[in-house]
């Protein structure tokens, strides 16, 4: 039965806050990005706004959770969606394209996933379980098309989804220094690399 009352316009409002944190960092990034802009933005005060989230790195951090959310039933990373088996090669490559157009959320992702590797930080946790669903998701993807003959027989699935993310977060850190530095092209040019196919999906041919 759904809630009602204060409970549920608790909850609405906590929506309306996070939705309205993803188009403000998107644009301005973390470091430009007040609390006290957030809350001007949904009509609070800064502590009426923190009473939602406690901090504001937990605000942040629920920030992120909310753009891996609907990163996920976007690029295909959501198998409860309907989307069908996880494509990584093509949703990664999606990926990375979009983030390129919302600089101010990579921004945000690669400065407090560096921080967060201290134990003891708030989002220490959530890192962690992030970065392991991730592999987990990446490592079934790739294992579905080792064993449908599109990658070698005797490629660690396990490691190449490591590898995979290692080169995602890398680029990012890169394009952020020169944004020049095309990441979707360098991602799709990587798993064409790996899957012995040209960046347009065509078989490479044997040198004679």
């Amino acid at each position: 039965m759904a809630r009602r009352g204060p409970y549920a316009k608790g909850v609405a409002k906590r929506e309306e806050i996070l939705d309205k944190a993803l188009e403000l960092v998107a644009s301005a990034g973390y470091s430009r990005t007040t609390v006290r802009e957030l809350a001007e933005a949904v009509g609070l005060s800064q502590t009426g706004l923190l009473h939602y989230f406690g901090s504001k790195e937990e605000l942040f951090k629920e920030i992120l959770r909310r753009r891996d959310e609907l990163d996920r039933r976007t690029f295909g990373f959501d198998p409860e969606a309907g989307g069908g088996p996880v494509d990584v090669p093509d949703g990664t490559v999606r990926l990375v394209a979009h983030n390129a157009q919302v600089p101010g959320l990579v921004q945000l992702y690669s400065r407090f996933a560096s921080e967060a590797a201290e134990a003891g930080h708030p989002a220490h946790e959530f890192f962690g379980e992030r970065y392991l669903l991730a592999r987990r998701t990446f490592t079934e993807g790739v294992e579905r098309m080792r064993q449908a003959g599109e990658l070698p027989q005797d490629l660690d699935a396990e490691r190449l989804a490591t590898l995979a993310l290692a080169l995602m977060d890398g680029l990012q850190m890169q394009w952020m220094y020169d944004p020049e530095v095309d990441m979707a092209d360098h991602l799709a040019h990587f798993w064409g690399l790996i899957t012995g196919r040209g960046e347009d999906g065509a078989a490479r041919r044997e040198s004679p």
